[in-house]
């Protein structure tokens, strides 16, 4: 019974100290006595990231978009639409938006 408490308190103080491997805070108690606990993270999202994912794909579906003219455009991405449902999200996904019409029909000199 004894080393079944010993092995709970062992795994609890291991635990601690993982998360606190990470970084700690140290708070003061009601009573005035200093303790340290687990600096809280939350996951980071790469907001610069993940903007330039969305400029570089805009981006891409205009240069394709002038490369093989509205029709052809949109024939193709009525194909995958009747694709698999990857097919599917690809074609949701390169559908002609009014920024890659834009840049399309404006060409790379005002882009760039």
């Amino acid at each position: 019974m004894a080393f079944l408490e010993f092995d709970r308190r062992l795994r609890r103080i291991e635990r601690k100290h993982r998360r606190m491997s990470n970084g700690r805070v140290a708070v003061v108690d009601d009573n005035g006595l200093i303790t340290y606990r687990a600096r809280r993270r939350a996951p980071r999202l790469p907001l610069r990231g993940l903007f330039l994912l969305a400029m570089g794909l805009l981006a891409f579906k205009g240069l394709v978009l002038t490369h093989l003219g509205a029709e052809t455009y949109d024939t193709r991405i009525e194909a995958l639409k009747s694709g698999t449902v990857v097919e599917q999200a690809g074609a949701w996904l390169m559908q002609a938006d009014p920024v890659t019409v834009w840049i399309s029909e404006n060409g790379w000199s005002r882009i760039f």
